[in-house]
C-alpha cells in the first residue's frame, strides 16, 4: 500500500499536528499570562485542531460519494 493511499493525501502531509503544536503553545502562553493554564491550553488545542484541519486542506472539494476519485 502507498503512502498516498494510507494518509489519504498526496503528499503525506497533514496540517493537523502542526495546528495542535501551536494551539498548545499558544494555549500554554496565553495561560501564562492570565495565571489560567489549565483553561487555555485545552481551549488553544481546540483552535490548533481547527487551525490544522485549515492548513491540511487541498482546496479539492468532495463529492461526498465516498469514493476516491482519481482524475
Amino acid at each position: 500500500m502507498n503512502e498516498e493511499k494510507k494518509n489519504g493525501k498526496k503528499n503525506g502531509y497533514s496540517g493537523l499536528p502542526i495546528g495542535m503544536c501551536l494551539g498548545i503553545a499558544i494555549g500554554a502562553g496565553i495561560g501564562a499570562a492570565t495565571n489560567n493554564v489549565g483553561l487555555w491550553i485545552p481551549v488553544g488545542l481546540c483552535l490548533g485542531v481547527g487551525l490544522g484541519m485549515a492548513m491540511g486542506h487541498n482546496g479539492e472539494e468532495d463529492d461526498g460519494d465516498g469514493t476516491d476519485d482519481e482524475k
